[in-house]
């Protein structure tokens, strides 16, 4: 497992698990730094992703990439706690919070494997300053259908924007879950049957 950062020193990292700003409304078991691990492969993978994106005045920002296992047991044990929905409005606002488990949170991730990634596009000005994300239709973490890849209930801007992220990974070997346009998966994954638990520090 690699740190990003000691590949591209300024990729642009906003890992929400870290924080409050996430669907659970706090720090999340395991992550205690806003840090972005993956095994190496994934990792320089990435690398050239982020290189490639530049070039075209776009880089990437990074939502969660390695998730360690007792994260993932966090993220069931407040789907299963029905009393608490402080985060309905912006995160689930057409779902009732039991609908959350199976359909969109798993006893097992494929983060935990260390070759996914969350992240979206960010367009900058040319020395590289004022970058902004694009407009994909929702946030990221939105439980709804209008966050599948190709949801026909998105702007076709947003769509396009969608379609550049998804073409700029998948030259890079990653593959994305269609239930969530900012998932990808390096295929074939380097470690398929380990789950691994380290924090984040």
């Amino acid at each position: 497992m690699v740190d990003i950062r000691s590949l591209v020193p300024d990729i642009d990292l906003d890992i929400r698990y870290a924080g409050h700003r996430n669907f659970v409304g706090a720090p999340v078991d395991g992550y205690e730094a806003p840090r972005c691990y993956l095994l190496r492969p994934a990792a320089q993978a990435l690398q050239r992703v982020e290189a490639a994106l530049r070039r075209e005045g776009l880089r990437l920002r990074l939502f969660d990439c390695y998730r360690p296992a007792r994260a993932v047991r966090h993220f069931v044990r407040w789907a299963g706690d029905p009393l608490d929905r402080r985060t309905q409005a912006e995160y689930y606002p057409n779902l009732d919070k039991s609908q959350l488990l199976g359909a969109y949170i798993s006893p097992t991730s494929g983060h935990s494997r260390g070759a996914t990634v969350d992240l979206t596009l960010l367009r900058c000005a040319a020395d590289g300053s004022g970058c902004a994300e694009l407009d994909m239709g929702t946030g990221f973490d939105f439980f709804d259908p209008r966050a599948n890849t190709d949801s026909p209930a998105i702007a076709a801007g947003q769509r396009a924007h969608r379609q550049r992220l998804r073409a700029a990974m998948e030259r890079e070997g990653f593959a994305n879950y269609p239930m969530e346009w900012w998932h990808y998966t390096l295929r074939p994954e380097p470690s398929p049957g380990t789950a691994y638990d380290f924090p984040l520090r």
